[in-house]
């Protein structure tokens, strides 16, 4: 898996390719979260447009992800899914935890719409 970061403000865009198997995936994705929590950025957008399957260990890496950024106060959306890995997240039930978009711009403006809120 490769990750580019697309900064939208406060919020961080992600853009992930490859397939998502955990193994070093895992520790290399957790580690850019953490680096982005330190950097300010809480609220992250996970662009999947590249990303043509996830197994099992990789659904345990958006579920750690996700459980890292609610604790320090933070959102994670999904967006740009294909049909393959959609149904992961519907056969998982995680479709009901992580706020899925089409597009990351969609994504970006319900993460941003949340801290004009907040603020």
């Amino acid at each position: 898996m490769k990750i580019k970061r697309k900064p939208q403000g406060e919020v961080m865009v992600l853009e992930l390719s490859g397939k998502i198997m955990g193994g070093p995936d895992y520790e290399n994705f957790h580690s850019e979260v953490k680096a982005l929590i330190k950097e300010g950025y809480v609220d992250i957008v996970l662009n999947f447009t590249g990303v043509p399957w996830v197994n099992s260990n990789g659904v345990g890496l958006l579920i750690g992800a996700y459980h890292i950024l609610k604790r320090h106060g933070g959102r994670m959306t999904i967006c740009g899914l294909k049909s393959r890995v959609l149904s992961i997240l519907y056969v998982t039930q995680l479709h009901r935890v992580f706020e899925v978009y089409d597009t990351y711009k969609e994504a970006a403006a319900s993460l941003l719409e949340r801290r004009q809120s907040i603020a």
